[in-house]
């Protein structure tokens, strides 16, 4: 991975991974498109585990612009806590149903880690989750009621979203896309939906990271590439921007943008694999 495509790879992962259009889909599209694979450097993929370390430069962005959320969460669990009395305060459930909420995605990135690694990167699986995921956002569109604020999570809620989450594990699906149309579903408004999720991103993004850094030190014998530490840089200045204008964005805008993007996406995917320009 040249600088370049480190700086084009971390502006991928830093915008799309929290705008509903799946980072990991992107990640994989771009060094296809452009020609960047090279079997015998395993992060040009960049990969699953390449992708997963880039990210935590979107942890570090969302960490920084959620920090006054994340303050408050957690002084009021420890109060509650120390009080004997775990959920006496919205803020103190609303930690709780975040852990609630990333159980799910923990076991199944588990349970799937060799699916995940391997065939679920295939450019038609890829494709194929593009476009569901578009759908799944236009059928939440039409249906919600849009009107519970992020205060009314319950532990129902918590863990269909989370459930949802896990379904983000397959390339193409998008963490942001598959948790904002659960929360549609559940009657969230717009940007309840997509500020819980930008939320219970948080521990599975550190916790795929930090795992997926481990192994690919250990695959490049102990030397990190600069390139990846640049992409990861990028991927968190880029991560923090792209928060800022979704929750702008949802206050008064639908997903249709995103829903539209999607669908194109998805459908030229499968034309360029058709013609054999891609694989």
């Amino acid at each position: 991975m040249t600088l370049l495509e480190a700086i084009v790879l971390g502006l991928v992962q830093g915008i799309t991974e929290f705008l509903p259009i799946s980072s990991t889909a992107h990640l994989r599209i771009v060094p296809a498109v452009l020609k960047w694979l090279d079997p015998a450097r395993p992060w040009n993929d960049p990969g699953a585990a390449a992708s997963a370390v880039i990210q935590l430069g979107t942890l570090v962005a969302v960490l920084g612009y959620f920090r006054r959320d994340i303050s408050e969460l957690t002084r009021a669990l420890l109060r509650a806590l120390l009080r004997g009395r775990p959920m006496e305060t919205p803020s103190a459930r609303l930690a709780w149903m975040i852990g609630v909420g990333t159980i799910p995605i923990l076991i199944g990135g588990v349970a799937a880690e060799p699916f995940i690694l391997t065939h679920a990167r295939s450019l038609w699986v890829i494709a194929g989750a593009v476009i569901g995921v578009a759908l799944l956002l236009l059928w939440a569109e039409r249906v919600s009621p849009r009107r519970r604020a992020l205060e009314e999570v319950t532990m129902r809620d918590a863990v269909l979203i989370g459930i949802a989450q896990a379904f983000a594990l397959i390339p193409g699906s998008s963490r942001s896309g598959t948790t904002i149309a659960a929360g549609l579903f559940l009657g969230f408004t717009r940007e309840a939906a997509a500020r819980f999720s930008f939320l219970l991103s948080i521990p599975s993004i550190a916790a795929s990271g930090l795992y997926e850094l481990s192994a690919i030190r250990h695959q490049l014998g102990g030397a990190f590439p600069l390139s990846l530490l640049v992409a990861t840089l990028v991927a968190g200045v880029s991560g923090y921007v792209a928060i800022g204008f979704l929750l702008r964005y949802l206050r008064t805008h639908s997903t249709s943008l995103f829903i539209v993007y999607r669908l194109v996406l998805g459908v030229l995917l499968i034309l360029l694999l058709k013609l054999g320009l891609i694989q």
